[in-house]
């Protein structure tokens, strides 16, 4: 990982091609099926980025990427926690479906294998794969990104927080050192603090080099970064560059990939025949006070509340997505792989999956509508609501939850307390912040959730 070979790559990535070669590329890419770009970011506020919020650093590139594709205001993941999140976008399935909760530790199975995920599928449907980031879905020979379907990786096997250094709980994982993996090997068998900060430009520089040798094949290029979850770290390129603060220099050099790997599909000449998407795993670690962003919404992460499940996102096709659009239109994360192999042509897994193709609402056709009753949200194993497929509904069954008193500071995390909230029926067009339960007011919607929420349990939670 040594700067001659960074610098080696990012000027592979940004390579210049010719006007010829580069209208040649682009004529061969138009007779494929797109390659699809996933940008998952961990932890990351809804407003952390413009044009969804106003931070006080700038963030050219992720603003740029959604003014050439379209800005998704109602996406959401159905539970708040690294692992299960993640499964759910790279399975297409609930988690109560896989039986991954929360957040998985060092050697953890993971993902059952029984359960297809994105890499298999579009690997069968003849897509070069890569994965460089964060996994956090199996830490066993079988879970693992080269058992999944995923030519190349590299990156972290579980949250970057899972180490020696830990600041609550050092001891439970002090007999586990933190390692980076590359193509099935270790290449980092003990991740220090010098090491920490080049974490998001190792994985960008893979990206761009993947993009650069894949250009002739249609791909997969999913990229999980391992910021902004705390431990917050950034290359010394980016340290105090924002001037508002750790967090913002950190978001900065994230802002900074996105426009590397853009770049890289812009010389590649393939950006036009791309998909990209980009997204968080859940809402903010509020915790961590000045080393976590923000949301408008109730809550963060680890809950049911929209401030946990409701991810800011963007997806880019020129070919069909219009230009600086948006729309309030709800979709969900276990709908990206059905959504992905539709365009790809590939078949859906063998084992069941709760997605659905919903590439009619992304790119925005009339009256394009997501095909489900209802979205289940989750937190651990716990059934905690559904909200109506429109995304106009939420109920929430009474359930406890993790409220924050008050915010750390410095990478020190603040306290919480247990609080309650009761069945609860919460019009998100007219009040998505979820103040005001109207269950009494709408007893017609109130018991069709409820029957939604009946069957769910029945299905999953026996």
């Amino acid at each position: 990982m040594g700067s001659n070979r960074r610098e080696f790559l990012s000027a592979a990535g940004l390579g210049i091609a010719g006007a010829a070669s580069g209208g040649l590329l682009r004529a061969q890419a138009a007779n494929r099926p797109p390659n699809i770009v996933v940008i998952f970011l961990d932890d990351s506020g809804y407003s952390d980025f413009r044009p969804f919020g106003k931070p006080p650093y700038p963030t050219p590139n992720v603003e740029r990427l959604a003014s050439q594709g379209c800005r998704f205001t109602n996406f959401h993941v159905p539970q708040a926690i690294c692992s299960a999140s993640r499964s759910a976008l790279l399975s297409g399935c609930y988690p109560c479906r896989t039986k991954l909760f929360g957040a998985h530790g060092p050697r953890a199975r993971g993902l059952d294998p029984k359960f297809a995920t994105m890499g298999q599928v579009l690997k069968g449907a003849g897509y070069k794969t890569g994965v460089f980031g964060k996994w956090h879905i199996g830490d066993q020979p079988e879970t693992r990104p080269p058992a999944r379907g995923f030519d190349e990786s590299c990156g972290l096997m579980y949250s970057n927080d899972m180490w020696e250094f830990h600041p609550q709980n050092p001891q439970a994982y002090a007999k586990y050192p933190l390692q980076f993996w590359e193509n099935g090997e270790i290449k980092i068998e003990r991740v220090t603090k010098e090491h920490q900060p080049m974490l998001t430009a190792w994985y960008t520089e893979h990206a761009v080099d993947f993009v650069r040798r894949n250009k002739d094949n249609p791909f997969l290029l999913y990229v999980p970064h391992s910021m902004p979850h705390v431990p917050l770290f950034c290359s010394p390129k980016f340290v105090g560059k924002s001037k508002k603060g750790l967090y913002a220099d950190v978001m900065m050099e994230i802002d900074w990939s996105v426009g590397e790997i853009m770049n890289s599909l812009k010389s590649a000449g393939v950006e036009d025949n791309t998909v990209v998407l980009m997204t968080s795993d859940n809402g903010p670690w509020t915790s961590y006070g000045n080393h976590s962003g923000s949301t408008p919404y109730r809550e963060a992460k680890g809950t049911g509340f929209d401030g946990g499940t409701r991810s800011a996102c963007i997806v880019r096709y020129p070919k069909q997505i219009k230009r600086g659009s948006a729309s309030t239109k709800m979709f969900c994360s276990i709908d990206v792989l059905p959504t992905f192999a539709h365009l790809a042509g590939a078949k859906l897994p063998e084992n069941p999956i709760d997605g659905r193709n919903v590439w009619d609402l992304i790119t925005g056709k009339p009256d394009a509508v997501s095909g489900h009753e209802y979205y289940a949200f989750s937190t651990g194993s716990n059934f905690e609501g559904v909200i109506s497929g429109d995304g106009r509904w939420k109920l929430h069954l009474p359930h406890s939850y993790r409220t924050l008193v008050k915010a750390g500071n410095d990478g020190m995390a603040g306290t919480y307390r247990q609080d309650k909230i009761e069945l609860s029926l919460f019009d998100m067009d007219a009040d998505p912040y979820e103040t005001t339960n109207v269950a009494a007011k709408f007893p017609d919607v109130t018991g069709r959730l409820q029957g939604f929420a009946d069957r769910h349990r029945t299905q999953f939670y026996g």
